[in-house]
């Protein structure tokens, strides 16, 4: 008997630097970045339904569900392989919206590998990267689920090891619109490319942190705190902020000092990913 109902992670990432290093002829930036994957996970639960609809009971706040990327990645595989069961998703958000750790493309990915499980589509990982490259750039890699450095518009990926290290994320409760940040004359397009090898000798920032840091002085602040205790960095285009800590403990340390109006938590980097891990273990007739 086919599986009815699938409850998988869609994890948090880190962009632990990105570079713009040129624009291509359409208007999309051209990106270097290293993602690595978090033990900070939405969680997501798939029921099949037989009448071939797409429902969200629970999602993101303030988010309607035909915006909803997860809607819109579970009705562009239907479409894509002609199934014609449907299904319910709900969304139990953990991941801070608009602070640059990629719940939202994330979301989506494990929509697309969970219903490509559930209806038995059958599509291999590269299939469902390629689809979810139509719902956003950063999709692909979570679909994936390897840590790896991104060149193009962030969907030319290669896979790196990347050590098991903790960190410390803090989002200001701010949100931080990325199409104003891309539009604004003061950010970087034209950074040198770089390699894993330069990058590991020191090289490497996110372009987006000086802009972020002028527009939004709560980020500054949020910065300027947790450089306090370790060597503090924007990921993706903000608000979140990370720090590498030697352990879950003294991050958890470093978080009692928080100030209140701040959310923190610790996470470690992996380079599978949770999602990855998990459909790992579904019985083979399913992944």
């Amino acid at each position: 008997m086919a599986m009815q109902t699938l409850t998988l992670p869609a994890p948090a990432k880190l962009n632990l630097f990105l570079h713009i290093t040129g624009r291509r002829a359409d208007g999309y930036h051209l990106l270097q970045t290293l993602f690595v994957f978090l033990d900070f996970v939405d969680e997501i639960t798939l029921t099949v339904r037989e009448d071939g609809a797409i429902s969200r009971p629970t999602g993101a706040a303030g988010v309607p569900a035909e915006a909803d990327l997860t809607v819109r990645a579970a009705r562009l595989l239907q479409q894509t392989t002609g199934c014609r069961l449907g299904a319910d998703i709900q969304v139990h958000k953990r991941i801070p919206m608009g602070g640059g750790l990629g719940g939202g493309s994330s979301d989506a990915a494990t929509v697309l590998q969970g219903l490509n499980v559930l209806w038995q589509c059958g599509l291999s990982d590269d299939a469902l990267a390629e689809l979810g490259l139509r719902l956003g750039a950063d999709v692909p890699v979570f679909v994936r689920g390897q840590a790896a450095w991104a060149e193009g518009i962030g969907e030319q990926l290669t896979p790196v090891a990347v050590p098991d290290s903790w960190y410390v994320v803090i989002h200001p409760q701010v949100h931080v619109p990325t199409a104003e940040l891309f539009s604004s004359p003061d950010l970087t397009r034209n950074c040198p490319a770089i390699t894993l090898a330069t990058f590991h000798g020191g090289a490497g920032i996110n372009v987006f942190q000086p802009v972020v840091e002028k527009r939004y002085p709560e980020v500054a602040k949020a910065i300027s705190w947790l450089s306090g205790y370790t060597n503090a960095r924007l990921t993706g285009s903000g608000s979140c902020l990370f720090g590498s800590v030697s352990s879950r403990h003294e991050g958890e340390t470093i978080l009692k000092s928080l100030p209140n109006k701040w959310f923190g938590f610790v996470a470690q980097g992996v380079s599978l990913s949770p999602l990855q891990q998990k459909l790992a273990t579904l019985p083979t007739l399913y992944n």
